[in-house]
């Protein structure tokens, strides 16, 4: 599965940007899609995932209200809607996909695919 971001980009704090993730393969392939950052200086952290069949979402605590993943089955790409940015939010963002269903699916671990990541500035 190859994975493919696009959407990156400079805002000021309180703007809104849109991650796109375009998976190579059919979703029945993969449980799971996810989006994690690393800003610099800092781990790879988890920001949200979604499971492509039920839809079910899951979210770090920083970003719960400002910031909504979706999937659309039927092109095999995943977004991350971001609002209200806050400088804090400033970091590569990447896009996963999890071939295991797991109760983990924040781990880095559960992960299998990773693309090559995009950049996020949220200027103050």
């Amino acid at each position: 599965v190859q994975l493919v971001e696009s959407g990156g980009g400079l805002v000021q704090a309180g703007g809104s940007l849109r991650l796109s993730c375009a998976a190579s393969e059919r979703t029945v392939s993969t449980d799971a899609m996810g989006w994690f950052r690393q800003a610099p200086g800092k781990e790879r952290e988890f920001v949200a995932a979604v499971r492509w069949s039920g839809g079910s979402t899951y979210y770090t605590g920083s970003v719960k209200g400002r910031f909504t993943i979706s999937r659309d089955n039927a092109k095999d790409t995943v977004y991350l809607q971001m609002n209200s940015l806050k400088p804090e939010d400033t970091a590569v963002y990447y896009c996963a996909a999890a071939r295991k269903r797991s109760i983990g699916i924040a781990l880095r671990e559960l992960y299998d695919y990773w693309g090559q990541g995009t950049q996020v500035t949220v200027s103050s």
